[in-house]
C-alpha cells in the first residue's frame, strides 16, 4: 500500500494547530521553486535569501494570527507573497536593474567561430550573457513570465497563479516575449549560435 503524501492544506493546519514540523515540510516541499522564482527577478543569491526569509515570516505571522484563508492553494498564495517582496524590494532600492551601452561593452558586438576553442567558448557565453540582457530590457510583466516559464519551468497555470492573472494573459505575455525579442535579434542581426 502506498503512502501519500500529507496535502498542503493539511500542513498548514496542523501547523495552525501547534506543529511547527508542519511548516518545516512546506518550506521543504516548496523551497527550490519559491528560492528560484525569486531569483530569477532578483539575480543575486544574498539578495534573494533575504527576500526568500522575509517571505516565510510574513507566511508564519498570517498563520499564526489566523488570517490565512487560501482554501488548500498554499504555494500560489506564497508565491504572491515572493512577488510582492520583490517589487517592494525594487521599490526601496528605487531602480530595475538596466543595462547601458559602454566603451568596453556593446551587446551587438557578437562574432562566431565553428572552431572548437576557449575563444569559441568565450564567445558563447558572451551570447547567452547577452541574450539575458535582452531579456532584461522586455517590460516587466513579460520577462516575468519569460523567467518563470523558461528558468523555472512552471506551467502556464502555476504562472497564472502565482501572478494573479488569468492563464489567457500569462499565455499573452509569453507570445510578446517571444515577438519583441525576435524583433530585436532580426533589427540588429544577432546571430545566437555556439
Amino acid at each position: 500500500m502506498a503512502i501519500t503524501p500529507i496535502d498542503d492544506a493539511s500542513l498548514v493546519n496542523s501547523y495552525i494547530a501547534g506543529n511547527e514540523a508542519a511548516l518545516e515540510s512546506l518550506i521543504k516541499r516548496h523551497q527550490s521553486k519559491i528560492f528560484g522564482f525569486i531569483y530569477s527577478k532578483v539575480g543575486d543569491r544574498d539578495i534573494t535569501d533575504d527576500i526568500f526569509q522575509d517571505t516565510f515570516i510574513k507566511v508564519i505571522r498570517t498563520l499564526k494570527s489566523n488570517a490565512y484563508n487560501e482554501e488548500g492553494k498554499f504555494l500560489p498564495w506564497v508565491m504572491r507573497i515572493a512577488h510582492n517582496l520583490v517589487v517592494d524590494h525594487f521599490r526601496r532600492n528605487k531602480k530595475m536593474p538596466l543595462y547601458r551601452e559602454t566603451e568596453n561593452f556593446s551587446i551587438f558586438s557578437i562574432m562566431t567561430d565553428d572552431a572548437l576553442t576557449i575563444e569559441n567558448k568565450l564567445i558563447s557565453d558572451q551570447v547567452t550573457n547577452d541574450l539575458r540582457k535582452l531579456v532584461e530590457e522586455l517590460p516587466a510583466d513579460q520577462k516575468e513570465v519569460l523567467m518563470m516559464r523558461l528558468y523555472q519551468d512552471m506551467s502556464f497555470k502555476e504562472i497564472s497563479e502565482a501572478t494573479g492573472v488569468s492563464i489567457n494573459t500569462a499565455l499573452g505575455r509569453m507570445r510578446y516575449a517571444v515577438l519583441n525579442l525576435r524583433k530585436v535579434i532580426d533589427k540588429h542581426q544577432i546571430i545566437l549560435t555556439n
